[in-house]
Parts: C-alpha cells; sequence; structure tokens
C-alpha cells in the first residue's frame, strides 16, 4: 500500500470519511462550478461568464482579466485599455486577499489531472522521479514575458495547456487533448507534481501575488503533532509546511507563510491529530 493511501485510511479512520476529505470535496466542486459557468452560455445559452480564464466578462457586464495575461500582452507592445486593466486588478485584488496560488487548486482545471497523475502515481507505488529546483518555473515566467517582447504577441498562450483545455471543450477537443495528456504523462512518468509544482509560470506569477495574503493554513495545534509526516506525503508543495510545523523552538510562528503554499487543505484533511486549520497570517504567535 502507498504512504499517500495509508494517510488516508488514518485519517478516515480517526475523522470520518467526510472530515477526511472535506476540503478536497470543496475544491473540485469551485473546480467544477468554475467550468460550469464558462460552459453554460455555448451549451444552454444562459452567459455568466462569457470567455475563458484568460478574460471574461461576469454577468456580460464586470470585466475579469488574467493579471498575468495581460502583462505579456504589454510587453508584446499592445496597449492596456481601461476595461482590461479594471478587470486584472479585480483579479489581482481577489487573490491578494485569499492567497494566489488559490488559483491553481482551486480554480485551475489542470490541477485535477496533475491530481490525478500524482494518485495514479501513488496507486502504482512509484517513487518521486526526477527532482526539479522550484525556481524553473520563476525562469519560464520571465522567458514568457521575453518572447512575448521580441513577438509581439503572448507568448504563453501559444502552449497554454489550461486555455487549450477550454478551447477544446467548448469547441471541441481534435489536437486539443495532446497538452492536457502530455502534463498528465509529464506527472505520471517523469515527475510526481512536476508540472504545477516546478514548470509551470502562472503558477509562478500567482505565488508572486499572494507573497502578503491574509489567508494562510496554520499549524495551530502543533503541539499535538506526532511526526507522522501524512501532511508531508500529500501536500504538493510540502517545503512549505516544515517552518510552521517544526519551527516552535526556534521562536517561528504556526502559520504557513510560504506564497508557494496552494492553500489547497489537504494538510487540514489528512491529519489525524487535527493540527491543521485556516487562518490569519496575523495571528502567528
Amino acid at each position: 500500500m502507498s504512504r499517500e493511501m495509508e494517510t488516508a485510511n488514518v485519517a478516515r479512520s480517526n475523522k470520518g470519511w467526510f472530515a477526511a476529505h472535506k476540503w478536497l470535496i470543496l475544491r473540485r466542486t469551485s473546480q467544477f462550478a468554475v467550468l460550469a459557468l464558462f460552459l453554460a452560455g455555448p451549451l444552454t445559452g444562459i452567459w455568466i461568464l462569457k470567455g475563458s480564464l484568460a478574460a471574461s466578462r461576469l454577468l456580460d457586464t464586470v470585466p475579469l482579466v488574467d493579471p498575468y495575461i495581460l502583462l505579456q500582452s504589454v510587453f508584446a507592445g499592445h496597449p492596456a485599455s481601461a476595461t482590461a486593466l479594471t478587470g486584472a486588478v479585480i483579479i489581482a485584488a481577489f487573490y491578494l486577499l485569499v492567497g494566489g496560488r488559490v488559483y491553481c487548486s482551486w480554480v485551475c482545471p489542470v490541477n485535477m489531472i496533475t491530481d490525478l497523475a500524482a494518485w495514479l502515481r501513488s496507486r502504482l507505488g512509484w517513487r518521486e522521479g526526477m527532482i526539479f529546483s522550484s525556481d524553473i518555473r520563476y525562469w519560464i515566467l520571465v522567458m514568457a514575458l521575453v518572447l512575448s517582447a521580441l513577438c509581439g504577441m503572448v507568448a504563453w498562450e501559444l502552449i497554454n495547456p489550461v486555455t487549450t483545455l477550454y478551447r477544446g471543450l467548448l469547441f471541441g477537443m481534435g489536437l486539443a487533448w495532446l497538452l492536457p495528456l502530455a502534463v498528465f504523462l509529464f506527472d505520471l512518468l517523469v515527475a510526481r507534481r512536476g508540472w504545477c509544482g516546478h514548470l509551470c509560470p502562472v503558477g509562478a506569477f500567482y505565488s508572486l501575488l499572494g507573497l502578503l495574503s491574509p489567508l494562510r493554513v496554520r499549524a495551530v495545534g502543533r503541539q499535538k503533532c506526532t511526526k507522522c509526516m501524512d501532511c508531508y506525503a500529500v501536500c504538493p508543495e510540502p517545503y512549505v509546511i516544515s517552518p510552521a510545523l517544526t519551527g516552535a523552538d526556534e521562536g517561528q510562528g504556526p502559520v504557513i507563510l510560504s506564497p508557494n503554499c496552494t492553500n489547497c487543505g489537504r494538510c487540514i484533511d489528512i491529519c489525524a491529530e487535527q493540527v491543521f486549520s485556516f487562518g490569519s497570517r496575523f495571528d502567528n504567535r
């Protein structure tokens, strides 16, 4: 039995099935709800969100624009309209509040693909695979901006699996399935959580937005920690846990302050001792 399966079984035994999956269920509900809102228009004629995650309108009135897309567009030499700037500010303000990488775990549909690959790796008992530096995604972020400036177009959108997946769902997959499939195979065969955890520049950008976000996961009950390592086994960015969980002797508070924490809540679900909970970055005593 794989490590992640063992941790899930312990959590279910101690807390019950729902409590051991609560935040996972809420995340999947959020991801499918966002997809449904975008698909409702083309499929039913009820236009709630028109467009895609790159740029859309809420109720055909409120503009919503991905700030990273807008930034690439500016680098490409395209002047930003007042509408685009307004949409980018709305999105940026939201993720500044709740945590930038909430986009990755609660909104991005590719997260479901990478989670499936991680689950399958666990079922097969495969080890971590290749190890990449998490800094690579920031270099890719910068390279996309440079290429946008050199080519005069939004470079990342040419290969963005999120955009490809949305277009495929709206207009028929065709060859659009190749990029999401490549991400799945990369995470399954090459590196566990390699795409979201190491390469995706969108996640890198949103982590920068989340540097000062007030909503955080807290190891508020860390005195109850049994060092079972269950939280590390399920966390998509496990290195973010250590300072909050083990830093009491060094005077560090229990808040996970790393901007790379996705606020996915899996550590809260999986911990049988109920060490973790959501809270404020300001309550870090």
